[in-house]
């Protein structure tokens, strides 16, 4: 069994959308402002409007990504004025996380690991 599709809900498409085409340095060709495939590999990330006004978020979903150099994405994310929650720092485990919110407060996660 595989994971096929993460979706956020949102009342703003575009302004979502156009955010995580602006992380992950995409462009997926649509401006529809009620759903939008981000990327569709083996996993999709979908940003959807089902209608239902949302009032506040409760951060009850955090989405993680790997990355391959953490630092240099840290430093994009500050220029592009994301806003950060943690900065880079290395776990007890060995992967090194920081964490920052999209526009709709969803808690993001990008995180490298060591060269083996």
């Amino acid at each position: 069994m595989k994971i096929g599709e993460v979706c956020l809900l949102t009342n703003d498409v575009i302004r979502l959308s156009n955010f995580y085409k602006m992380l992950f340095n995409v462009d997926n060709h649509c401006d529809d402002d009620v759903h939008q495939f981000i990327f569709s590999e083996e996993t999709t990330l979908t940003i959807y409007n089902d209608g239902i006004q949302r009032k506040t978020n409760l951060q009850n979903i955090c989405l993680a990504f790997t990355v391959d150099d953490l630092d240099t994405e840290y430093g994009r994310l500050k220029e592009l004025g994301v806003e950060i929650v943690s900065p880079p720092t290395t776990r007890p485990w060995g992967a090194k996380n920081m964490s920052f919110l999209d526009p709709d407060k969803n808690l993001i996660i990008f995180r490298s690991f060591p060269k083996q």
